[in-house]
């Protein structure tokens, strides 16, 4: 292997993802994240050298090593999701930004802040308080010296799983962006309308220092949600017909003429659905189950209750069977390798997956962004 392009700090790493998809170009100095479980998966993977299993806001300048290149934080999305408290910034989850930005304010006053700093987290984000968050986050990278942008990303285009994440890209105002990176304005479909829409609500003055990334879109992925199911998964058990009937009873006409149609096929269909609450013609709430046959799983969750977790549903002709969705199912659905070590517990399995970041997207903003960034400035200092 050639020597790293960079080094980097891996923020709320979780069992690193970002690591692995940052690949073998990058060297991780150090990482951190507060749960002793998904600690213990990190170590399985990538050892114990790096690793401060503590609160962020316990993490100080002393604790990281060297100068890193990029700092990733995959910072808690719960007090921003649409579907989370609405406490936003000032929640307990995500307001773990901001001792984050605190750590990297100090780094700066050690001259040695990132270059780059990536925030990844859900595409509430961009409306949470009105859009008043976002534009707190936006100001803050202002204020630390920094431009930025945001992709929207769907890990779809790279794994079979439906899961739009927001990642916003911070670049250092002293570092030189090649050119074909920058756009005039959005384009394409990593700049959707909500976040045109956010844009639009930042001040003037915050809009300046903003970047339109402009990046090739992938090829198209060839995988599909069929390729990765197992026939005899080892965590999870096939349902029983009694339980099975019961689930196609949960569904509305919709749904089962979904499954009628895939009956008619007459052939293996996959599927993948999940059970939520939903209010009938009488406004009176009940459980259903929702699925898609599109060949794509829809976006994986931490497990808070059996209605979080993903369901397989196979037809074959008049036969229907379901299941949970395995752990090792779930892994590939995030890009990870067979080989990654998971927990031998399934709900802990699950959440740590749950909880990640989708490898083949940092590694399609890695080459697109991160390292044509470092190979710039290489070839600034080379010159000089």
């Amino acid at each position: 292997m050639s020597s790293p392009l960079g080094a980097f700090y891996e923020f709320f790493a979780g069992g690193g993802m970002a690591r692995a998809g940052m690949g073998e170009w990058w060297r991780c100095l150090f990482a951190n994240d507060y749960d002793q479980k998904k600690a213990a998966t990190y170590r399985l993977n990538w050892g114990n050298d790096n690793l401060l299993c503590c609160d962020v806001k316990d993490v100080t300048p002393r604790d990281l090593a060297g100068y890193a290149d990029l700092a990733w934080a995959s910072f808690p999305c719960q007090d921003l999701s649409l579907a989370g408290s609405g406490a936003g910034l000032k929640g307990s989850r995500s307001g773990t930004f901001w001792p984050f930005w605190n750590l990297v304010t100090k780094l700066s006053e050690d001259d040695r802040s990132p270059v780059l700093i990536v925030l990844e987290n859900v595409c509430g984000t961009l409306t949470s308080h009105g859009g008043e968050d976002f534009t707190r986050i936006c100001k803050t990278l202002q204020k630390g010296g920094y431009r930025f942008g945001v992709l929207v990303v769907d890990a779809a285009e790279f794994v079979p799983q439906s899961r739009p994440r927001l990642f916003v890209v911070a670049v250092k105002k002293t570092a030189v962006i090649p050119d074909s990176l920058v756009g005039y304005g959005p384009s394409g479909k990593y700049h959707p309308r909500m976040l045109e829409t956010a844009y639009n609500k930042l001040p003037r003055d915050v809009q300046e220092d903003w970047i339109w990334w402009m990046v090739k879109a992938p090829a198209t992925r060839k995988v599909g949600l069929s390729d990765l199911i197992e026939d005899d998964p080892v965590d999870v058990s096939w349902h029983t017909p009694t339980e099975t009937r019961r689930l196609l009873s949960m569904m509305t006409k919709v749904h089962s003429e979904k499954i009628r149609k895939a009956m008619l096929r007459g052939c293996r269909i996959v599927g993948t659905g999940y059970k939520r609450t939903r209010r009938d013609e009488s406004g009176i709430k009940a459980q259903r189950v929702e699925i898609r046959f599109d060949d794509v799983a829809g976006c994986l969750r931490t497990p808070a209750g059996g209605s979080s977790r993903q369901l397989v549903i196979v037809v074959e002709g008049r036969a229907v069977r379901s299941r949970l969705l395995s752990a090792r199912e779930a892994a590939r659905l995030m890009g990870l390798p067979d080989d990654y070590i998971l927990p031998d517990n399934y709900n802990e399995a699950y959440h740590l997956i749950g909880d990640g970041v989708v490898v083949p997207v940092v590694r399609f903003l890695s080459q697109m962004i991160f390292e044509p960034i470092l190979a710039q400035m290489s070839k600034k200092k080379a010159a000089a």
